[in-house]
């Protein structure tokens, strides 16, 4: 049985998420509601993306988020060989780090679908494994700012990884915009339930 963690430990923390990315318009969007909001995030960046926007992989990281590893290309990996898999997180690893400046030690896979393989190849290339316990479902074309809210951060509670995207690369057009509309009422029911969006690196899996 696989265990990885879908929380974090932290006594007041919830844990702010985006797959994806980078993208153009949506992790702009993105970065300036946390900005306004003043919340911490990590961005799983694939490696394919990170290639094509290499500026805004240093640009989430001049704002204070964390970037992390959503491997190379965005596929399910139940099929992949041995050797596919380490080659795609390899190149992810790469591509991301070099943009971003700095060693990404996080990693999330693609649809959240792990082997026992990719499990031991990612660990051992020395990344830690985060899903998520929340989801806003903000990928489907009829998702709106309220939907999303609710379904992410109705009853929070401390340690919850909450898994938003700011990407619609691989999901409705323009899905994004739902999400940032989203933030605010997000960042509100964390506040009712009296905590606060924490950094990663204030947090430890769970």
């Amino acid at each position: 049985m696989l265990v990885i963690p879908r929380t974090v430990a932290s006594m007041r923390g919830v844990l702010l998420t985006f797959d994806d990315g980078p993208h153009p318009i949506g992790t702009p969007a993105v970065l300036a509601a946390l900005e306004q909001i003043r919340a911490p995030a990590v961005f799983f960046l694939t490696g394919e993306n990170a290639a094509r926007h290499p500026g805004l992989v240093r640009e989430i990281v001049a704002a204070g988020h964390e970037v992390g590893v959503h491997g190379y290309r965005h596929h399910t990996r139940l099929q992949w060989s041995r050797r596919r898999l380490d080659d795609d997180t390899r190149r992810a690893l790469d591509a991301v780090g070099r943009a971003a400046g700095v060693a990404p030690r996080l990693y999330r896979p693609p649809h959240g679908v792990v082997t026992v393989t990719g499990l031991r190849l990612v660990r051992a290339r020395g990344l830690e494994l985060l899903l998520w316990s929340r989801w806003g479902r903000d990928w489907e074309r009829r998702a709106t700012a309220s939907s999303i809210a609710r379904r992410a951060s109705a009853g929070v509670e401390a340690g919850d990884v909450l898994l938003l995207h700011d990407s619609d690369r691989y999901s409705a057009r323009d899905s994004w915009r739902a999400t940032v509309a989203a933030l605010p009422l997000i960042v509100e029911n964390i506040a009712t339930a009296g905590l606060a969006p924490a950094a990663v690196s204030s947090s430890t899996p769970g």
